[in-house]
């Protein structure tokens, strides 16, 4: 994987492209092929955790040729910070039970790991019949809890990265790609 694209329209706030669009589709079409054969004749419920997951869930659920049922919790551990605060609330619960399912969490990336333990514990408490994590991105260099990543987009280095999903203060969600930010567009918000 290079560290630079020849992209024409690179957002004016990004550094460079970490992760191409093509690079995205491709690994999310492995993704789905591996998950379809390891789910083969079953059911699959996948739980998207907002907002970030979102673009991802969406693709990963098209390249999934098993039956599948959607769900949606949102969390929050960042507020509009670069870092995560800890300290994971709730903001919305899952509208079905998943007791008896096989749950599969959908998170667009996996940094210190606690945001994503808690909702593991969370749902495993409710008795699934089998509970994975499918991650678009990883930073274990960041990991302060350790989480299994069952399903594994890419592993990225410790950088402030957005796009596809990934934002800052809820902008470039919808950049086609992952890139790296400006430090200075992050660094003026705060000073």
């Amino acid at each position: 994987m290079s560290d630079l694209h020849p992209v024409t329209d690179i957002h004016p706030d990004i550094d460079r492209i970490l992760i191409s669009q093509e690079e995205i589709n491709a690994r999310i079409a492995e993704l789905g092929a591996q998950i379809s054969a390891d789910y083969q004749g079953e059911e699959l419920l996948l739980v998207c955790i907002l907002k970030g997951a979102f673009v991802f869930m969406a693709d990963l659920a098209r390249a999934i040729t098993v039956p599948v049922q959607t769900g949606f919790i949102a969390v929050s551990s960042y507020g509009h910070s670069t870092q995560s605060s800890g300290v994971v609330r709730i903001m919305k619960d899952l509208d079905q039970s998943v007791e008896g399912q096989n749950v599969l969490i959908v998170e667009d990336i996996v940094d210190t790991g606690l945001t994503l333990a808690y909702i593991a514990s969370l749902l495993h408490d409710r008795h699934p019949k089998s509970l994975k994590i499918c991650a678009l991105t990883n930073k274990p260099q960041c990991r302060k809890k350790e989480v299994t990543i069952d399903y594994c987009g890419f592993v990225l280095p410790n950088e402030f990265v957005v796009g596809y999903g990934l934002d800052y203060q809820d902008y470039y969600r919808n950049l086609p790609y992952i890139g790296v930010l400006k430090p200075s567009r992050y660094a003026q918000s705060h000073g």
